[in-house]
């Protein structure tokens, strides 16, 4: 692991670590916790088992600070679990991290040994990827972050990220902009979901005053903020077809009339904003990939039903971005020099049919299932064309040329990576 053996038994211990090393392909629910990593702090989650959710109850019961922790199972699925993690210094001033597992299973064993086997490699595969890529992130001075929309599945997530990196993160609650007060970077996420719901007239209003008069409220209380970064979408470039598109492309009067109101909530929202902090950075987002949420979630029960497919032709432009991938451009866009607009994407966008051919083949299910535009009309109105069906060939061609590292450049990677495959 990069980062000294101390670095390391920190990340471990802050807050937010549970929910950096829950894995997505096998979320569980935290009932109850209480302590921190020391003797005797208990842990409470609930966690699927087959079809059945079970309780598991683990305590601590070995400590040694920047050294190791254990934690032992007192009731839940195995007949034994002793988890001992154990972080050792390297002399070239990196260190490594040693998860040792000791369980049994019940019935002796006799069911579901090679499944227990790969479950938990999948899980330690992915838990120490994160936490790798974390430390490597997270080198840089440690700020103060206010948060705006800190519930939803970029905000969640970026909220974990950054205390275990060591940030003070302060979450912006409706109503109350004291958490603005002397933060010196603030991420405004904050607004009603885009796909939530039927653009309805009445929805519309919603979308608008959720974000361009909210963040109107928000800009008012930012005395002293010095970064802002503003969430948009690349949305905003509207229906593009195969144009590749980077910040340097024009907005302007957006493109056909079923994208127009997207594209110009984006831009609206983003304008709100423009005087916000002596540095503006526009987050335009792109597919946000994470199974759990977004659209990869929704897509997920029909591509495991062998029912998946392209949509609407599969010629449109999908410019994805890996969760990981996201947080990290965030923290990036806070800690170095860029401003302006911000494409949050992968550098390698993919059509519509290579996406499905893709996650078809991470998932081991044919794709082949063509999903017609005027059946997401029927079924989601305007939304359909503006917020589903639009073409976006976009790219990050800011952060690339920043030095922004991704770790999953690859569609496949990422899927995998999210999906535990």
């Amino acid at each position: 692991m990069p980062g000294s053996a101390d670095e390391l038994f920190a990340w471990h211990a802050r807050e937010g670590a549970f929910e950096r090393l829950n894995p997505p392909f096998a979320p569980v629910e935290v009932v109850e916790r209480s302590g921190g990593l020391e003797v005797g702090a208990r842990t409470v989650i609930r966690m699927p088992i087959g079809p059945v959710k079970q309780l598991w109850v683990a305590e601590h019961t070995a400590y040694e600070a920047g050294r190791m922790f254990r934690d032992e199972q007192t009731s839940g699925p195995f007949a034994k679990w002793v988890h001992t993690h154990r972080f050792e210094s390297r002399a070239d001033g990196t260190s490594e991290l040693i998860d040792t597992v000791e369980y049994a299973l019940p019935l002796g064993g006799f069911v579901g040994n090679s499944f227990t086997e790969r479950t938990l490699e999948r899980m330690f595969n992915y838990r120490h990827a994160v936490t790798h890529a974390d430390l490597s992130r997270h080198r840089g001075p440690k700020r103060v972050f206010a948060i705006a929309g800190a519930s939803g599945l970029i905000g969640t997530a970026l909220k974990a990220f950054l205390t275990t990196g060591g940030h003070e993160v302060r979450v912006i609650k409706r109503g109350n902009f004291a958490a603005v007060e002397g933060a010196e970077v603030v991420v405004n996420l904050a607004g009603a979901g885009v796909a939530d719901a039927r653009w309805t007239d009445e929805r519309k209003r919603e979308l608008i005053d959720s974000r361009v008069a909210y963040t109107k409220q928000l800009v008012a209380h930012a005395k002293g903020v010095k970064v802002w970064l503003q969430g948009s979408a690349i949305g905003v470039y509207g229906e593009r077809g195969d144009e590749t598109l980077t910040e340097d492309s024009a907005v302007g009067e957006p493109g056909e009339r079923t994208t127009r109101f997207l594209a110009k909530l984006c831009r609206d929202w983003e304008s709100a904003a423009t005087d916000a902090a002596p540095r503006v950075v526009m987050l335009r987002t792109g597919l946000v990939q994470s199974a759990n949420g977004g659209a990869l979630a929704k897509l997920l029960p029909a591509f495991k039903l062998g029912a998946g497919g392209p949509i609407a032709g599969g010629k449109a432009w999908q410019s994805w971005v890996s969760l990981e991938d996201e947080l990290g451009l965030i923290l990036f866009a806070a800690q170095n020099d860029v401003s302006g607009a911000l494409n949050l994407t992968a550098p390698n966008p993919v059509t519509s049919t290579d996406y499905a051919r893709v996650l078809g083949r991470v998932l081991s299910r044919p794709a082949i299932a063509p999903l017609p535009g005027f059946a997401l009309r029927a079924l989601f109105g305007e939304m359909a064309d503006g917020a589903i069906l639009a073409s976006q060939r976009a790219i990050p061609a800011k952060a690339k040329a920043a030095g922004f590292e991704f770790l999953h450049a690859d569609l496949e990677q990422a899927l995998r990576f999210t999906l535990g495959r």
